[in-house]
């Protein structure tokens, strides 16, 4: 319900204004006075010795922040340099931190977001909730640029670059702060940041328009690779932050699902309530995020979509100069 009153202006907000509203208003205030206890010295902000790249957004919930990262990951290695990803691992706890992950970490331990990371680029990740320790862990390894997934509100975090992704669809809802709308920080924040970029949508004049591009579907148990439009009688699942894009973006690609079923963003699944929905047609096809947390159990009949980020020619040299240029006041990539 409480996205129906951010995003779709739901009549229901009415009722819940009067108690939203007080609360969206402290939400700021706290919000407000803690990043300037930062920026005035008053709280000490760790500096990394090396580039550090924030990937966030002003709004809660998923708006594609992870294929950034990818996309970000994949650039700078083939360009030379060695990236290393932090992350604060989103509903995970881990035995001790700070985490790096491998091909054994469980998702239980690190978070979906850290592994499909990890997986997709095999670049360092390190998580911890506090993202300077994050950091700390990946030096010894030789990262030369640190990329976060998620904290632009993490202020104990210097950084050099940072990307605000913007649901290209949805935008900003109701333009109000948590709990009343679904902005972390003021419209205002925006201006700040060096790259607004818009997921899915029409972009604006200060914006990098985003898609993701999606793949074959890929097996969960044999890796056989197919396009969904093949896979008849699709059950399709999404734990996402927006799931209809998913199942949108399926329909696109010609598949006829039969059944499809949303979670919240970085769901815990039970093996029965997946062999349920897997009941309910021939396939099951989940994002890749979901894929990560459901690859020791999956049956053959379990396929994950893959998609990828993509930028025009014209914002993908923009975003790359930019790094390089910042790149170059830390030293080279072989430095």
């Amino acid at each position: 319900m409480i996205e129906k009153i951010w995003f779709e202006n739901h009549p229901f907000k009415y009722l819940l204004w009067p108690l939203l509203w007080p609360l969206s208003k402290l939400f700021g205030m706290i919000s407000r006075s803690r990043r300037q206890s930062y920026q005035t010295g008053n709280k000490e902000a760790y500096r990394a010795p090396v580039p550090v790249i924030v990937v966030g957004n002003i709004t809660a919930g998923g708006n594609g922040k992870t294929p950034v990262v990818i996309w970000l990951v994949e650039k700078l290695q083939s360009l030379g340099y060695t990236p290393g990803v932090v992350s604060r691992g989103y509903g995970a706890k881990a035995p001790s931190y700070p985490l790096l992950v491998d091909d054994l970490t469980s998702t239980s331990h690190c978070g979906d977001e850290p592994k499909l990371i990890y997986k997709r680029t095999k670049a360092p990740v390190a998580v911890d909730p506090v993202r300077a320790k994050a950091v700390q862990a990946l030096l010894p390894l030789g990262v030369d640029i640190i990329i976060t997934d998620d904290g632009l509100q993490h202020y104990a975090l210097e950084r050099d670059i940072e990307f605000a992704v913007v649901d290209g669809k949805r935008r900003f809802g109701n333009k109000q702060l948590i709990p009343l709308g679904p902005l972390r920080e003021g419209l205002e924040r925006l201006k700040e940041v060096d790259f607004i970029i818009n997921n899915g949508g029409q972009a604006e004049e200060n914006e990098a328009a985003m898609t993701l591009q999606p793949s074959l579907a890929v097996n969960l148990k044999t890796r056989e690779q197919m396009p969904v439009s093949q896979l008849k009688q699709l059950v399709a699942m999404a734990g996402i932050g927006h799931p209809p894009r998913f199942f949108n973006t399926l329909k696109q690609l010609g598949a006829e699902p039969v059944h499809c079923q949303g979670f919240a963003d970085h769901q815990d699944f039970q093996l029965s309530q997946l062999a349920e929905l897997a009941s309910r047609g021939k396939h099951l096809i989940m994002t890749e995020k979901d894929a990560v947390k459901c690859t020791e159990c999956a049956e053959e009949n379990w396929w994950y979509l893959p998609v990828s980020a993509s930028f025009s020619q014209h914002d993908e040299n923009r975003i790359l100069e930019r790094i390089k240029q910042t790149k170059e006041h830390y030293g080279s990539p072989s430095a």
